[in-house]
């Protein structure tokens, strides 16, 4: 067994495809199948479902796959803590995010790749319970996550302030010029929102239901692109978090205030604390400490 046997099957995990799997790792389809019989044949179980196409993996293949997480890590943290202890910070930071978070998470990838040039980043979108999840299993490094559920025994919290909602919407569509709009004035235009479900969409339906009201959304996705596309395309406005980032890069688009509109939970980037810890989420969680606070 090698490294690389384990990159592949969980290279196969989140791409659910031979062949993406395989582009992901930069080998060949063959080999990257040959390199996953080998390390059935060397465990002696059947690790992957499979058909004309992969249809999962097995029961015994979802236990080992946790294995797979947990020493990938391990060797990824050991070569991080070798380069901290020769004075350098090199590696790969992962990063959960919930969409439409209420800050621009690029402020943090900033301030981490100017404090250490050298670290490379993974960004994963998320939800809350996902990435926490993922945190104490050691597959993220750090998330930004609602903190509606955290354990803080079991993580280290930055929270953040309280995330106000805006509407999103572009100027040569949409002529709306007041400084903070009320809930009733959103209600009444054509709206995009996240997919029913997901966090920031629970709090948009509270703050609406609060006020009795129960506007038929124009769009619902779970992608935050395709909401920008939809208001860039002047289709509809958007519902999106204050200091979300969102905004910048197009002159056209407008962030408006809403008035006593906020997340039913703060935002908060969070860092688990039981060893091993990886010292590039320890570093970059002090440099956020610093820029956040």
């Amino acid at each position: 067994m090698d490294i690389k046997q384990l990159k592949y099957l969980i290279a196969l995990e989140q791409t659910h495809n031979f062949g993406q799997a395989a582009a992901r790792c930069h080998v060949t389809q063959p080999t990257l199948s040959m390199r996953l019989r080998g390390l059935e044949e060397e465990l002696g179980l059947p690790l992957v479902r499979r058909g004309q196409r992969f249809e999962g993996f097995t029961a015994e293949g979802e236990r080992i796959l946790a294995w797979a997480h947990s020493l990938l890590a391990a060797h990824d943290g050991l070569y991080a803590e070798a380069s901290a202890c020769r004075g350098q910070l090199v590696g790969t930071l992962r990063l959960g995010l919930v969409p439409l978070g209420g800050i621009d998470p690029m402020r943090l990838l900033g301030l981490f790749a100017r404090q250490h040039p050298n670290l490379r980043f993974q960004l994963f979108a998320l939800s809350s319970e996902t990435i926490i999840e993922r945190l104490a299993s050691n597959q993220l490094d750090l998330g930004l996550a609602y903190l509606e559920r955290i354990d803080r025994e079991r993580f280290d919290c930055l929270e953040l302030a309280d995330t106000g909602i805006g509407l999103l919407h572009d100027s040569r569509h949409f002529a709306i010029t007041e400084p903070e709009l009320d809930w009733q004035a959103v209600a009444a235009l054509p709206l995009g929102l996240l997919s029913s479900g997901m966090h920031f969409r629970q709090s948009i339906d509270h703050c609406l239901r609060s006020r009795g009201l129960s506007p038929s959304p124009l769009l619902e996705t779970d992608a935050v692109h395709s909401l920008l596309q939809a208001v860039n395309a002047g289709l509809c406005c958007a519902l999106v978090p204050l200091n979300s980032g969102l905004d910048n890069g197009n002159p056209h688009l407008r962030l408006t205030p809403i008035g006593a509109a906020h997340t039913l939970a703060p935002l908060g980037l969070l860092m688990r604390r039981a060893a091993p810890r990886s010292p590039l989420a320890e570093a970059c969680f002090a440099a956020a400490w610093e820029l956040l606070d």
